[in-house]
């Protein structure tokens, strides 16, 4: 029983250990330094150009300068790309800047929430979790397996793929997919 046990516990370490490293990782073939802020780490990725641009269209760059501290679930590139045709363009037309900002704002957490905290809030909660969104919606946070999911109100699934790369105002998780509110 017991070796079975160790055994189990081991097979959850190693498979939430990714989830849980504390060494900021490249992001976009570029260092991510603890010592920088969210947007002049972000600028540096070649993976989240889209996301730059959306966030200096939406005029948040100096909120997300800020002291904070703030959670940000980071969708790639192909994230957006993923979005129906015209999505992005669309929502970078200065008319659609409020529509922007909400999207923009749904994926971001006041806090730092590591990868550890939030693992440990979904086993506490039973197996989700829900963060408050500074756009003051809800996402549901989940495991599958050894993968933290991130639920969007529209039941659309973001997958974290690179998780605490650690700012000076915060804490980034990259994800796969766009959250929509």
């Amino acid at each position: 029983m017991f070796k079975k046990f160790q055994l189990s516990a081991l097979f959850l370490a190693l498979a939430v250990s990714p989830l849980l490293a504390k060494d900021n990782p490249m992001v976009g073939g570029s260092p991510m330094l603890a010592t920088k802020d969210i947007v002049d780490n972000a600028v540096n990725s070649k993976d989240h150009t889209t996301l730059v641009a959306a966030v200096k269209a939406a005029g948040l760059v100096d909120t997300l300068k800020g002291k904070g501290p703030f959670t940000v679930f980071a969708p790639t590139n192909a994230a957006f790309a993923a979005l129906p045709a015209g999505t992005v363009e669309t929502l970078l037309k200065p008319e659609n800047k409020a529509t922007l900002v909400k999207v923009l704002t749904y994926h971001v957490v006041p806090g730092t929430l590591t990868a550890e905290e939030i693992v440990k809030q979904i086993k506490a909660d039973g197996g989700t979790t829900k963060v408050k969104t500074v756009a003051g919606e809800t996402l549901t946070v989940k495991l599958n397996g050894s993968k933290v999911e991130i639920v969007d109100s529209k039941g659309g699934v973001a997958t974290v793929t690179i998780a605490d790369v650690m700012q000076s105002n915060g804490v980034i998780h990259v994800i796969d997919k766009v959250l929509l509110p």
